[in-house]
């Protein structure tokens, strides 16, 4: 299905529907419209914090010494 086709698929759909539905779906578009743009913040915050610092020295538990079967 095209962009267009969707769109116009929508727009039919939402002239049939009540205002109160009507309101939700707005709020729903600005939500998705919205939620990709904090992606970029959220990752930028993450990869900064010092949250998960222990893992970069965390202790090696098991070696391929450990393994009984080694594949290929």
């Amino acid at each position: 299905m095209t962009r267009e086709s969707l769109i116009k698929r929508t727009l039919d759909s939402l002239t049939r529907l009540p205002n109160q539905k009507l309101r939700e779906v707005s709020d729903f578009a600005e939500f998705m419209l919205n939620k990709n743009w904090g992606t970029e913040g959220i990752q930028t915050l993450t990869s900064n914090s010092k949250s998960f610092q222990f893992l970069e020295t965390e202790e090696e538990l098991y070696s391929k010494a450990d393994l009984k079967e080694i594949y290929k």
